[in-house]
């Protein structure tokens, strides 16, 4: 990420193409997923990164700015695991698609939370902590999923 953002309209551009990113991600990662209730979690994560990006459009044509919430729990599973990534065409059990999409959730709560620090437009900064705030949500969404399903079996 770089800290050296021109305007704020090429910060704004840099987070939709993230959300855009994400939206596929989640995509993808609901088809390769073999546990069909999750699939269907995926498939609406994937529609909430829609949602986002279509927050950060409206903020950049001026007509929408959003405040944090109250904090997120954050039970830190994520924190502790091994960073892993999906092979191309790999078919995902449920254990190791929670665990790529509590480190994606976590890598968009820093990323929310680093453009926020390196803006000086107060109305900005407090929407992407909020954007941050919905991130902190989905891992913990994911955590607990995690927490229930897969901690306690073991």
């Amino acid at each position: 990420m770089s800290d050296t953002f021109t305007s704020t309209d090429e910060l704004l551009d840099f987070a939709i193409a993230k959300e855009e990113e994400a939206n596929q991600f989640y995509t993808d990662l609901a088809t390769r997923i073999e546990k069909s209730p999750m699939r269907e979690v995926f498939e609406h994560f994937a529609k909430e990164e829609l949602k986002h990006k279509a927050r950060l459009e409206a903020i950049k044509q001026g007509k929408l700015f959003l405040s944090a919430e109250q904090k997120v729990q954050n039970l830190k599973i994520a924190d502790y695991l091994v960073k892993i990534k999906p092979e191309p065409d790999e078919t995902l059990d449920y254990q190791k698609a929670l665990m790529i999409a509590m480190q994606r959730e976590k890598a968009s709560f820093k990323l929310y939370t680093d453009l926020a620090a390196i803006t000086d437009n107060a109305d900005l900064q407090e929407t992407l902590l909020a954007l941050a705030q919905d991130e902190a949500k989905h891992k913990l969404r994911f955590e607990i999923e995690y927490d229930e399903h897969i901690l306690t079996e073991n």
